[in-house]
């Protein structure tokens, strides 16, 4: 038996009150490049052909079909996602569709975004269990979290797929966030939370414009963006007293008033003031990720002023936790209208998560706290689903 039954033998009953009846079709391992067709004269899955399997992995399920409750694979394209994204990335691929075949046996939701986000979520319920020491063959380590959340971006839809589309996979926050929550709080979560209800932040572009620069503002436009949009969502939140701290790029010195001078994000309390750096930290985020990544930089430092004026510690661990849930509440606060004129653009989302996950774990951006980028996009995920109650905004 492999790891994915041996788990889903143990989950099905008690998640979903039945026996899991294990793939009646089994795998088929294919190299499409060298594949002699009539080595499979029934196909491989649905009796596909095997040359289609080619960069690809698929459960199929079908009536009256060969191989049906199968999944099939090109071990080739799971060996290089192996080699450029950790070596556990294809066994994720593999408890993905395992997923599927999970769904097949209860029902799946009616959209293909949320099938497929459901299935990321199942996916990272076994991930969960392998992680904590519990499969036989499988092994995944702590820092190996991270090149799994980088790897997922390879996975995502093309930025500017609608939810609406026959096919929709998700964006890359959407499938991140949903295995996320299946490694969180189990397959419970995965079964009760991909109903109609569920938010997702793939969208389509809405003008030819936002297609020429895939959603990404000018630097200067998004600096306006940046200071227009983060006051108006916590002067909501802190009510007609807050007082927006200013906010200043500098050019690899931070202020005087900055407690370190190796910062490249900072909180001057004295001043009122929130700094970043242009030159270390915002051309690279805006060349490199997206306009949405500096904004999530700048919205760091920023809940430090809340925090603040809140009259909440900004220092420590709890302070850094705090921050980055908050920037997820400030993400979707965003995404919801809170920006007046400015609102998240497809891909923006996405650009929160590879920020955090090239950028967080670097001491000059978020200091404070021995986090990995998974605790920082997981941290980030909280605040933008479940709000300000999972930031630590109490006195």
């Amino acid at each position: 038996m492999t790891d994915l039954e041996v788990y889903w033998g143990e989950q099905f009953p008690e998640v979903f009150g039945t026996p899991f009846e294990p793939l009646q079709g089994g795998y088929f391992s294919v190299d499409p490049e060298n594949v002699d067709p009539s080595e499979y004269p029934n196909g491989i899955g649905c009796g596909s052909d095997p040359r289609d399997v080619e960069n690809n992995a698929f459960y199929c399920v079908a009536p009256d079909a060969p191989n049906s409750d199968s999944i099939s694979y090109d071990r080739a394209f799971l060996a290089e996602l192996g080699s450029e994204f950790g070596r556990f990335i294809p066994a994720l691929v593999m408890a993905h569709e395992f997923g599927h075949a999970v769904q097949a046996r209860v029902g799946a939701p009616s959209t293909s975004i949320a099938a497929e986000t459901e299935a990321d979520c199942l996916a990272g319920t076994w991930t969960r269990w392998v992680a904590d020491g519990e499969a036989q063959h499988s092994v995944l380590r702590t820092p190996e979290l991270d090149d799994l959340l980088r790897g997922y971006l390879l996975l995502r839809d093309p930025v500017g797929t609608g939810q609406g589309e026959q096919q929709a996979h998700g964006s890359y926050f959407d499938r991140v966030a949903a295995f996320q929550e299946g490694f969180d709080s189990g397959a419970e979560a995965c079964r009760d939370n991909f109903g109609r209800g569920r938010v997702f932040t793939q969208q389509p572009f809405l003008s030819d414009e936002d297609v020429a620069t895939g959603g990404n503002a000018s630097y200067s436009l998004l600096r306006t963006i940046i200071d227009a949009t983060l006051p108006a969502v916590w002067e909501q939140v802190v009510g007609r007293d807050f007082d927006p701290p200013a906010i200043e790029a500098f050019d690899e010195d931070p202020p005087r008033c900055a407690p370190d001078a190796e910062l490249d994000l900072v909180y001057c309390a004295d001043e009122n003031l929130v700094g970043f750096d242009e030159t270390d930290l915002a051309a690279p985020a805006y060349e490199e990720l997206g306009d949405f990544a500096l904004a999530t930089a700048v919205s760091l430092p920023y809940g430090l002023a809340v925090r603040d004026q809140l009259g909440l510690s900004t220092e420590g661990e709890d302070a850094v936790r705090s921050t980055v849930c908050m920037s997820g509440f400030y993400t979707a606060q965003v995404r919801a209208g809170a920006g007046g004129e400015y609102s998240i653009s497809p891909g923006d989302v996405d650009e929160s998560v590879q920020f955090l996950l090239a950028f967080g774990g670097e001491p000059e951006v978020v200091p404070g706290a021995d986090l990995t980028g998974f605790q920082l996009v997981d941290l980030f995920r909280s605040g933008f689903f479940e709000g300000l109650d999972a930031c630590g905004l109490e006195g």
